[in-house]
């Protein structure tokens, strides 16, 4: 049985998006293993961290089988590669070598293309800025909590988007549970 995991922001003891992560994890519990109990992730977040700021990673399948606290330290992306898959990718599954197997030499991460349509980078969800709006893609591989927390607030846009639409759109912006939303800058976007 394939197990999965939440990645839970934890900044000086305080828990961010618990709502989405919630949401995400009893959508995919019950599509995945008819479990239709809620679960409520708080439940298990048990003396968290109070100084600094770590990722919680919950490792889960029927049961939550594993929290732990990592320390973390963000990443800064200046170069990314466009590659083609037809990866499947709709829950956050604990196995990843697929999805790392698409990454680049000589690029800090990728933009997956799937069915001509950008979706996501390998550990984010994305957004373009076309001057009025954010516009995230319509069908990411996955479905981020970030994003919907930003869906549900009206502050993204869904749309499709193709890679040779990149020039139309002014800014840049990955979107994950550890770096929240977060405009790229100085960046380059390799076709």
């Amino acid at each position: 049985m394939k197990e999965l995991f939440e990645t839970i922001k934890i900044e000086d003891g305080k828990i961010f998006n618990i709502k989405w992560h919630n949401q995400r994890l009893n959508r995919s519990r019950l599509e995945l293993f008819s479990l239709d109990k809620p679960v409520n992730l708080l439940d298990y977040i048990n003396s968290p961290p109070q100084q600094g700021l770590f990722r919680c990673r919950i490792v889960y399948g029927v049961e939550i089988k594993s929290v732990e606290y990592l320390p973390y330290t963000p990443k800064s992306f200046k170069s990314f590669k466009i590659v083609e898959s037809n990866l499947e990718y709709n829950y956050k599954f604990n196995d990843r070598s697929e999805l790392n197997g698409l990454m680049q030499s000589g690029y800090d991460d990728i933009i997956i293309e799937k069915d001509s349509l950008l979706t996501d980078t390998s550990i984010a969800n994305i957004a373009f800025y076309d001057g009025e709006d954010w516009i995230t893609p319509k069908r990411p591989l996955l479905l981020g909590t970030i994003r919907a927390r930003l869906l549900d607030n009206g502050f993204l846009k869904l749309k499709d988007i193709k890679k040779e639409n990149i020039k139309n759109y002014s800014h840049f912006a990955l979107m994950n549970a550890m770096i929240g939303f977060q405009v790229q800058n100085s960046i380059n976007i390799r076709l």
